[in-house]
């Protein structure tokens, strides 16, 4: 049972929408999500490359075929507003789709708008920014010297207010150090490794772990291979990925670490181009696909982590993280 803190799975029923299929994650994705024993994850908002020149209209977009996609998949999708919804998506053995968002270019300055993402949408999770510099905060594409901006700092007290997880995978240093400033609850780095082995700008140093262990945090792991080892990419796999795993288990704990897989086997070619060198499928050798998710469970049990830890870091970390931030469950586990 594995929850995966960051997928862009929406990306791809948006563009197949787009084209006029209906009923996406359950004709293309579904199987492959069960044979992997994904029981669900942080599903995100993401204005994908070309459309981050025009973010507001591309967030509809996603937004429309997201909420469609719910709607008409009602008997394979069980969406969680609280954490007690997972009770439900388990007795009915669903996908449980927290929906994030990817970044928040498309509202501007106008952090009411979050009410909308929260209210109507039903989001419980939040990154300010992608790679981009946006009116918030800036990514790690952006002006290194640049970290919030006040409207920025107004965000993250708004998504606390709603109850919302914030995210800093994606946040240069400046800003994440700006977020750990105004934040008070549990932060998430959903998609990010230990810079100790890739120096890739996506990476967190040895004092950003220890900063998001402290807020009773979590990161999740990564399988870009870049993000993994940056100086063999090629030959990355997922035992380099546990690598990660124990370097930070030995720094902070096990407690502090989760699955944040970015699978893109499915992200189009030419989006893929504009922030990886592999257009084909960028994720290590033994984590490519949904289905080869147990790859990283074996690894863990040849490593010697008990079913304890293993499960943690499976899921009971986020699942702690998740509860703490966006609602008290009825769900013991």
């Amino acid at each position: 049972m594995v929850f995966d803190c960051h997928s862009d799975l929406f990306t791809d029923v948006t563009v197949k929408m787009l084209k006029g299929e209906k009923n996406i994650i359950k004709n293309h994705h579904l199987k492959n999500l069960q044979k992997g024993g994904l029981i669900g994850g942080i599903y995100v908002i993401w204005i994908d490359p070309p459309y981050d020149k025009c973010p507001e209209d591309r967030a509809k977009q996603i937004v429309t075929a997201l909420t469609e996609e719910i709607k008409n998949n009602t008997d394979i999708i069980n969406q969680v507003k609280d954490f007690s919804d997972f009770e439900k998506g388990f007795k009915e053995n669903k996908l449980n789709v927290l929906v994030g968002m990817e970044g928040l270019s498309h509202i501007g300055e106008d952090i009411d708008q979050l009410h909308y993402y929260h209210d109507v949408v039903g989001a419980r999770h939040a990154m300010l920014t992608w790679n981009e510099q946006n009116a918030l905060a800036t990514g790690v594409g952006g002006d290194p010297s640049r970290g919030l901006t006040e409207a920025g700092k107004r965000a993250i007290k708004k998504l606390e207010e709603l109850k919302m997880i914030v995210d800093v995978s994606h946040a240069n240093e400046k800003s994440f150090w700006d977020i750990m400033d105004v934040a008070t609850t549990p932060i998430m780095a959903s998609h990010s490794n230990a810079k100790h082995f890739s120096s890739h700008r996506r990476t967190l140093t040895d004092d950003q772990i220890k900063a998001i262990a402290e807020t009773g945090g979590i990161i999740g792991m990564n399988g870009y291979k870049e993000f993994v080892d940056d100086k063999n990419p090629e030959e990355a796999d997922v035992k380099r990925l546990v690598d990660h795993i124990d370097y930070i288990a030995n720094l902070v704990g096990v407690e502090h670490i989760g699955c944040g897989f970015d699978y893109s086997g499915f992200i189009d070619a030419d989006c893929l181009a504009a922030f990886s060198s592999d257009t084909s499928n960028p994720n290590v050798i033994g984590l490519k696909e949904f289905e080869d998710t147990p790859n990283l469970i074996t690894e863990l049990q040849n490593r010697g982590y008990t079913k304890d830890e293993i499960d943690a870091i499976a899921y009971k970390n986020a699942f702690r993280v998740i509860k703490q931030v966006i609602g008290v469950p009825s769900l013991q586990y």
